[in-house]
């Protein structure tokens, strides 16, 4: 299914009791008077169907442009989806689309099988929501799926807080109106005319595309110890009304988030869905979380294959070491426990048997 950008969004402008549904962020590029901006997935969950339905029209009509009873379905769900969600796919994909079959499989074996990998640990860190979860001859572990409240989305959201409270203002592009010399420069920049009636859910939308663009360009994991009192090494950005702004310690804080979620500012921890950042369990955490709910048998055979999916390249790097270092140690205690021989030989042993797909 294409349907581009941080938020698989469909919006409606209602004029005269009818509802225009725009879906993509082609679409969305362009302002349209009381445009509302909905995703109809939440936490990577699907909550408005209604929504959902009119996505999968978009992807069967316009994307994948084929007749949906002309072909089976295999659709991915994330490991923590409930069976109600599932009922309700089933229900849509047969009443609806008239396919002449389904087969819903989870995320996390499909992330295993790509890998060639039948037992596993994923790692499933993306947009909408973050998830450890367990694979073993392919089968997720239900008992064992540990979710954390960190996501691409809600990072794009920490640090759009951050810049605000420093006063940078993000100007979506909508609301500029540039005057271009002959030779293709910008002589002017003004507040663009007739957007009174754009809705604050478009505008934060389009404030939100700025920031994942700074987040992804300039955002990346410190490579020593992370310290934000020393961490003096700005970043410029041009953002789209020619303002020239410094992105400071904050773009290596809203990755050490994911590995050290006591950084976050308790009067912040409610972007994250959490009272206090003592509720946000970091990555690795969840790791050792996860495989610790395993039966003691599969430990062993878990976590000599990590594959993390769905994080950004840019932070892929960090992520994969941070996993590296919690299997490893993992790995060693197991050794010590269960292995003979001289601690040296014991961690060669298990340095050599950890892999880690990314």
């Amino acid at each position: 299914m294409d349907v581009d950008g941080p938020s698989s969004a469909a919006s409606g402008a209602a004029a005269g009791g009818d509802v225009r549904y725009s879906i993509g962020t082609s679409a969305l590029e362009y302002r349209k008077d009381h445009m509302e901006i909905e995703n109809p997935m939440q936490d990577g969950v699907v909550e408005n169907w209604d929504l959902m339905e009119k996505l999968w029209d978009h992807a069967f009509k316009d994307r994948l442009r084929i007749q949906p009873e002309e072909h089976p379905m295999l659709l991915a769900e994330p490991s923590f989806n409930k069976d109600e969600n599932r009922e309700k796919m089933l229900e849509i994909m047969f009443e609806k689309y008239k396919v002449p079959a389904v087969f819903i499989s989870k995320n996390a074996v499909l992330s295993s099988f790509s890998c060639g990998r039948s037992t596993a640990v994923v790692v499933d860190s993306g947009g909408g929501s973050t998830c450890v979860a367990p694979v073993h001859e392919g089968y997720v572990l239900q008992k064992a799926v540990v979710r954390s409240a960190l996501s691409g989305e809600k990072l794009t959201d920490y640090l759009l807080s951050v810049m605000e409270s420093k006063g940078v203002k993000v100007r979506p592009r909508y609301s500029l109106s540039k005057k271009v010399g002959k030779d293709g420069s910008v002589l002017k920049v003004s507040d663009a005319a007739g957007i009174d009636n754009t809705r604050d859910s478009y505008k934060k939308y389009m404030q939100k595309v700025i920031v994942n663009d700074i987040k992804e360009t300039l955002c990346r994991a410190s490579e020593t110890h992370f310290d934000e009192a020393n961490a003096q090494i700005p970043a410029q950005y041009e953002l789209p009304d020619g303002k020239v702004i410094d992105v400071g310690p904050e773009r290596f804080k809203a990755c050490e988030l994911l590995f050290n979620p006591s950084l976050l500012e308790p009067e912040r921890a409610s972007i994250f869905g959490v009272n206090s950042p003592s509720d946000i369990t970091a990555i690795q955490d969840c790791i050792t979380q996860s495989v610790g709910l395993c039966d003691a048998d599969i430990k062993k055979d878990l976590l000599q294959a990590v594959i993390l999916t769905g994080t950004h390249p840019k932070l892929a790097c960090a992520c994969a070491c941070a996993c590296a270092c919690c299997c490893l140690r993992a790995l060693a205690t197991w050794e010590r426990t269960h292995a003979r021989g001289s601690p040296r030989r014991v961690d060669s042993c298990v340095r050599s048997r950890c892999t880690l797909c990314v």
